[in-house]
């Protein structure tokens, strides 16, 4: 069955080290996402057709959720047993990961934003193929009133 379903996350462990960020998912492995994450005021459009993840921490960064969006590659099962959560998005389609994430369908890509007052931790954008990797951390506005909204 080709068919993919929205899948809870749970929570997981995360080291944010020099150069990257460790997840440390429930089945005992780590995935390391380069960087470091490049900030970016309140939202992120990521590049057209990249796998995306949405890394949620406290604050101290030491656990929290991730998500991917749209991913047709990983099975219910392999989700569940890591930890990770999947959320699939129609064409024009928006919806809350985590209380005051929001992630929605832009053309071929995928656009994150974040509360992050309401967030209380950290929010983090991987966008990924085999061709590159792009880390990003959604920051607060700063008081200029001039934010950026990366693509």
């Amino acid at each position: 069955m080709s068919a993919r379903s929205n899948v809870a996350p749970s929570t997981i462990g995360v080291d944010l080290v020099e150069g990257g960020v460790v997840v440390q998912y429930l089945d005992g492995r780590e995935v390391f996402y380069h960087g470091p994450p490049e900030p970016v005021e309140g939202a992120i459009t990521t590049p057209p057709g990249k796998e995306v993840h949405v890394l949620v921490t406290d604050p101290d960064g030491v656990e929290g959720v991730m998500t991917y969006v749209n991913d047709r590659n990983t099975h219910d099962d392999i989700l569940e047993s890591t930890g990770v959560g999947r959320v699939m998005l129609e064409s024009n389609d928006e919806e809350e990961l985590f209380p005051g994430v929001t992630v929605a369908t832009e053309a071929y890509s995928i656009r994150v934003e974040a509360d992050l007052a309401a967030v209380n931790g950290r929010v983090f954008v991987f966008a990924e193929d085999e061709m590159s990797e792009h880390a990003y951390e959604l920051v607060a506005s700063t008081d200029d009133g001039d934010a950026n909204d990366s693509s």
